[in-house]
C-alpha cells in the first residue's frame, strides 16, 4: 500500500470499500507527478491552450502531411495507463508483477481510442495476481540453474497471454461501460433532467471517462444547441471546475497530512489549467467523496439552468479562463456564480465527510503527546546522567 493510503482495518462493508478505494488510489497517487506534467503540457501546448505549439500539442501537420503526434496524446494514451498498471502490478507481486502489468495493459490500450485508465487499474493487478499464483505453484520445484530461465519465460508467456486476453476480453467491457455512461447522460439530457446528470457524470469522470462523455456526447449535442440558440448549457455539464476545486480545497485544509502539500499544485493545474484528471486520484483515495462531487455538480447545473446561461463553444480545457473566453455575452457573472456555488457545496460536503480533519488532529495530538513524553523522559535521563557524573558514579542504564 502506498504511503498516501494508510492501511484500513476492519471487516465491515465500509472498511472493504475504503480498502478498495485505497488500493485504487495506491496505483495512481505515486504517479501524480506524471499527471501534473501531462496537465501542464496539455494546458500550455494544445491548440486551445495558452501557448499552442503544434509539435508539442499534437495538432497541425508535418511537412509530409502526417499529423503531429505531439506529447499530449501519447502521454495520456500510453504513458499514464502503463504507469498505473506497472504500479498496480508492483503492489500485488513486486517487480515481476510490475513488469507483467505493464506488458498486459498494452492489450487494452491498443484495442480502443479511449484512454484506458480503467483498464489499467484492472489488468495490471490481475496480471500480477496470475503470475503470483504461478510463482507459488512452482516455488521450490525448479531445478538449480534453471530459475532465471523459468522466471523470464513464465513472465513473458503469461504476460503475452494476458495482453491478448485484455485486447479481446477487457477492452470490450471498458468500451461497454463507456457506452452505458454516455447513454445514461444522453437520456437525462433528452428529458431535461440536467441536474440529475451529475449522478452519472461525476462517477464517470473519476473513472477517467470524462473525455468520452464530454467530447463524444455533450459537445456534439451542445454544438447543435449553439446553432439553434447561440449558446448551450451542455458545454458546462462535465467541464465545470467547481466540484473538483471544492474537493481539492477540502483536502488542503482537512485531508491527510501527507497529502495536503500536494493540493495547492493540483488546485492550480485543475482550476486555471483546466485539467480535471488531477483531482480524480484524490476521490479514488476516499470514494465517499463522490457524494460531494455529485452534489457540487448538480448545484452548478441547477444554477446555470436557473439563469438560463450557456457557452458559445466547448470550454477546452475546462478552466476558469476558458469559461471566461467562451461565455455567452451577458452570462459571465451567473456562470461565475454557478462555479462558485458548486465549489462551495463540494467543499462543505467533502469537509463534512472528512470530519473537518478531526481524526487527523487527534492523531497529530497523540503524536505530539508521545513526542513530549519522550522528550521529558530523555531530559530526565540526561539529568540523572549529569547528576551521576557530578558525583563520580556511573549513570544508570535503562
Amino acid at each position: 500500500m502506498s504511503e498516501f493510503t494508510p492501511t484500513v482495518t476492519g471487516t465491515g462493508a465500509r472498511a472493504r470499500v475504503q480498502r478498495f478505494g485505497g488500493f485504487l488510489a495506491g496505483m495512481i497517487m505515486p504517479n501524480i507527478g506524471a499527471f501534473i506534467a501531462w496537465g501542464l503540457i496539455t494546458a500550455l501546448f494544445i491548440q486551445t491552450g495558452w501557448t499552442p505549439v503544434p509539435q508539442l500539442g499534437g495538432f497541425g501537420e508535418m511537412s509530409d502531411g502526417t499529423p503531429w503526434p505531439g506529447l499530449v496524446g501519447p502521454i495520456i494514451k500510453y504513458l499514464l495507463p502503463i504507469l498505473i498498471a506497472y504500479t498496480g502490478g508492483r503492489m500485488v507481486h513486486g517487480q515481476r508483477g510490475a513488469v507483467i502489468g505493464a506488458v498486459a495493459v498494452m492489450g487494452v490500450i491498443v484495442a480502443t481510442d479511449v484512454p484506458q485508465f480503467l483498464g489499467a487499474m484492472i489488468v495490471g493487478p490481475l496480471a500480477a495476481w496470475v503470475l503470483k499464483q504461478f510463482d507459488k505453484l512452482v516455488d521450490g520445484r525448479i531445478k538449480s540453474g534453471f530459475e532465471m530461465l523459468v522466471n523470464n519465460f513464465s513472465l513473458g508467456i503469461i504476460g503475452g497471454a494476458m495482453g491478448v486476453l485484455a485486447f479481446f476480453g477487457l477492452a470490450p467491457v471498458t468500451t461497454a461501460i463507456t457506452n452505458v455512461f454516455g447513454g445514461a447522460v444522453g437520456f437525462l439530457v433528452d428529458r431535461g433532467l440536467l441536474p440529475l446528470a451529475s449522478i452519472i457524470i461525476e462517477p464517470a469522470k473519476v473513472l477517467f471517462l470524462n473525455n468520452a462523455i464530454n467530447q463524444g456526447i455533450l459537445t456534439p449535442l451542445g454544438g447543435t444547441q449553439v446553432q439553434e440558440a447561440g449558446k448551450s448549457i451542455l458545454f458546462m455539464l462535465e467541464s465545470n471546475p467547481g466540484p473538483g476545486l471544492g474537493i481539492l480545497l477540502a483536502y488542503l485544509f482537512f485531508g491527510p497530512r501527507a497529502i495536503r502539500p500536494s493540493a495547492p499544485a493540483a488546485i492550480i493545474v485543475h482550476f486555471f489549467g483546466g485539467i480535471h484528471e488531477i483531482y480524480f486520484p484524490y476521490v479514488l483515495m476516499k470514494p465517499i467523496l463522490l457524494v460531494a462531487a455529485v452534489l457540487g455538480g448538480a448545484t452548478g447545473i441547477a444554477t446555470f439552468a436557473l439563469f438560463n446561461v450557456g457557452l458559445v463553444g466547448p470550454a477546452s480545457p475546462g478552466s476558469i479562463i476558458a469559461y471566461t473566453l467562451v461565455a455567452a455575452r451577458g452570462d459571465l457573472l451567473p456562470i461565475y456564480l454557478g462555479i462558485l456555488l458548486s465549489a462551495a457545496v463540494s467543499f462543505v460536503v467533502s469537509s463534512l465527510l472528512m470530519g473537518f480533519g478531526r481524526k487527523e488532529n487527534r492523531e497529530a495530538r497523540a503524536e505530539d503527546t508521545a513526542a513530549q513524553e519522550q522528550a521529558l523522559a530523555d531530559a530526565q535521563a540526561a539529568t540523572a546522567a549529569n547528576k551521576a557524573t557530578s558525583k563520580g558514579t556511573a549513570a544508570p542504564t535503562a
